[in-house]
């Protein structure tokens, strides 16, 4: 209801941010499961990101946090406007390169967001 979601501790696995306890998810499922998602699209103004919430067919309780092309024009802005030498966006390999039409067009927003 807060939308507090807490991760369980794991163990160091030997290489930075391996401790956290998600996992990747490809671009696509995310926008695909976002519309069926207990919560819709939620912000997160402090991060300037966007989130989700679902259960999964055994009841457990997930938050799947993304960038979008609002969030990533954002944060590429801050980088022009601060005059700093670069952006980059995790794992653009994660994206929908598939010949449907909705994903064509959430990739080429994707990657025109990278450039305000």
């Amino acid at each position: 209801q807060d939308h507090v979601c807490s991760l369980s501790k794991v163990p160091f696995r030997g290489a930075p941010c391996s401790d956290a306890a998600g996992r990747q998810v490809p671009y696509g499922i995310i926008m695909k499961q976002v519309n069926t998602s207990l919560s819709g699209v939620l912000w997160d103004e402090v991060q300037k990101s966007p989130f989700y919430e679902y259960k999964d067919s055994l009841g457990n309780f997930h938050q799947v946090w993304f960038d979008d092309p609002h969030s990533i024009s954002l944060k590429a802005a801050y980088v022009k406007n601060r005059g700093l030498r670069g952006i980059g966006m995790w794992n653009g390999n994660s994206l929908d390169y598939s010949r449907e039409t909705v994903a064509e067009q959430q990739t080429e927003a994707m990657w025109q967001a990278l450039t305000p």
